[in-house]
């Protein structure tokens, strides 16, 4: 495995479990790949630390709903940002993603936690 190392969801938990100050977000990859250690880890997260948490993922919304397995992750997520990176879309402007046809979708439905920039509000929860 180049460049990283392999970890389990317990070890993986307690680094983040040990860091009261942080949230948390899933990024690089994409999550979505290794969807169900993901699912465990943000499911136990939420249970047991309440943090929120970011997804970031080359998959758009649409396309996570209509499959069951990438979908079981949702119900643990606070926001999710869809869509995959577009060189010719990138834009220095937007925040927290690169391109214009990414969005930030916010499945909780806590107002409070809307930022500028939001292309999307749909509560899940």
């Amino acid at each position: 495995m180049a460049g990283g190392h392999e970890a389990t969801v317990d070890e993986l938990f307690e680094i983040i479990r040990s860091d009261e100050f942080s949230n948390v977000t899933f990024t690089g990859g994409d999550p979505l790949y290794q969807v169900e250690g993901f699912t465990e880890l943000a499911r136990r997260i939420k249970e047991e630390t309440g943090k929120t948490i970011w997804c970031y993922t080359g998959f758009t919304y649409e396309e996570i709903l209509s499959d069951s397995r990438l979908s079981q992750i949702l119900p643990f997520i606070d926001v999710l940002v869809d869509g995959p990176f577009i060189q010719e879309k990138r834009d220095t402007e937007l925040l927290f993603r690169g391109s214009s046809n990414q969005r930030i979708i916010y499945l909780n439905g806590k107002e409070e936690d809307i930022i500028p920039g939001t292309v999307a509000t749909i509560p899940l929860k």
